[in-house]
């Protein structure tokens, strides 16, 4: 007899088991055993996700209900399966029994883990584990699975790197964590590159008490010692003394400031009735079509608030060099330079992950939880940025010397485009053979 579960005893009755005949009666009977468990684990999943059970009264006017369910193909220990997974009408619900995607439902091991990643403590597992899945686990036993992940993670921050990105972004996120009995802030130090693929990739995690350009010297030189040997465009904020410390580790780098910060920061002191006024102005400089353009608006700008808010001026002139960087490239490169907006997005997904802990017992705590959101949502960026072809030319032409092209970047190119050219086919590697053979491989 299993330790784990009690079998009903009419499972086990003389009249429920005289309508097997065959061993493949037992198997279908399995099967379809195993399938509506699932379904069984998925809706309670559902009535955890809503707060209230199928049908319930208190589901009415709350903001978000169950729309259905959708069939979904499963491989499981008894074969294929098709199951119905319910959705939600705001599509916030995500399986974690089978999450998308994914066509396999998660060990208790990994269930475990992506709970842990969803910012749920460790008593809370305890508690939804017996709760919606009927499986009893103690908090040692949790923290055991848990604590593998701490090796997950100083693997994947230890990784090797690329020689090249594109674009990296680079931003802090602060949580609270306790030291010395006390809690205080602490800031995970975030890096997103942009490889030559046109994938977004988090290239490592590194948390410190207090942002500062100090410090992002250590984290610049931890990516030179894991291979990385030049960065295209830096993205950052406006942080005292953050582009010298990037030109001192990777000189040729192009550094843009955050247009966004720079008005958050221009804004800081204006009051309440006129921000609306004042940022409509500020956007005049911004979006201009050339660096000289966005100079004569801000002159007027100048002349209009300057007598009021000196510092907001200031400020602008003296970060100009490094605020307008974006004004070189074309407007398809504009769009992802100016703004940290792309990493900042991440921060709050991270944030959506980790809500449920105020705060952290120690650093290892926030590095596990950190490092397991970043990897949920890492899951969603398998497809190149917007309109990556065209960009990705833009900058072979202004980087012609410091990007090293392979044979299948103008194959990549050509196809995305819908088609070729004679310059296009000079990148190819000579071992391709004749311009009609890389055509015909074009055209395949």
């Amino acid at each position: 007899k299993s330790d784990l579960m009690d079998i009903p005893k009419e499972f086990l009755s003389k009249e429920f088991l005289s309508q097997f005949k065959t061993g493949e009666d037992v198997t279908a009977f399995m099967k379809e055993l195993h399938t509506r468990v699932y379904e069984q684990m998925l809706e309670a999943e559902m009535d955890n996700h809503l707060g209230y059970e199928k049908h319930s009264n208190q589901g009415d006017h709350s903001g978000n209900s169950r729309n259905g369910s959708y069939r979904k193909q499963i491989q499981t220990e008894m074969g294929e399966s098709v199951i119905q997974v319910p959705r939600d009408r705001e599509g916030e619900f995500e399986p974690i029994v089978i999450p998308k995607h994914q066509s396999r439902g998660l060990s208790i091991e990994r269930l475990v883990i992506s709970l842990y990643a969803k910012g749920m403590s460790v008593a809370d597992i305890e508690s939804e584990m017996q709760e919606i899945y009927g499986i009893n686990l103690s908090t040692s036993a949790i923290s055991i699975i848990t604590n593998k992940v701490s090796q997950a993670a100083t693997e994947w921050q230890n990784r090797p790197l690329e020689s090249l990105y594109m674009i990296v972004w680079m931003d802090g996120i602060v949580f609270k964590v306790r030291e010395n009995g006390k809690v205080i802030n602490k800031t995970v130090y975030l890096c997103v590159g942009l490889n030559k693929e046109g994938l977004k990739e988090v290239l490592g995690m590194w948390i410190g008490k207090n942002e500062s350009a100090a410090f992002w010297m250590g984290v610049l030189t931890d990516l030179k010692a894991r291979g990385v040997e030049d960065i295209l465009i830096t993205v950052t904020d406006n942080l005292n003394g953050f582009t010298e410390t990037i030109k001192s580790v990777f000189p040729a780098s192009t550094t843009q400031i955050c247009v966004v910060h720079q008005i958050r920061n221009s804004c800081r002191y204006v009051v309440w009735k006129e921000k609306k006024e004042f940022t409509a102005d500020l956007k005049n400089i911004y979006n201009a079509p050339t660096k000289e353009a966005a100079e004569m608006e801000l002159d007027n700008f100048e002349q209009k608030w300057g007598a009021k808010y000196p510092y907001a001026i200031r400020s602008w002139r003296n970060n100009w060099e490094e605020l307008t960087v974006f004004f070189d490239f074309p407007v398809e490169i504009r769009k992802i330079i100016y703004t940290t907006n792309l990493i900042e997005n991440l921060n709050g997904k991270i944030r959506k992950y980790t809500k449920n802990k105020l705060s952290f017992p120690n650093d290892d705590a926030l590095k596990k939880s950190v490092y397991l959101a970043i990897n949920e949502i890492e899951k969603k960026w398998y497809q190149p940025i917007w309109n990556w072809a065209l960009i990705f030319n833009q900058f072979i032409t202004i980087f012609e010397n410091r990007i090293q092209v392979l044979y299948l970047n103008p194959i990549f190119m050509a196809y995305s485009n819908h088609r070729y050219d004679t310059a296009d086919y000079k990148r190819v590697d000579p071992m391709l053979g004749t311009e009609d053979d890389f055509r015909a491989l074009c055209d395949a």
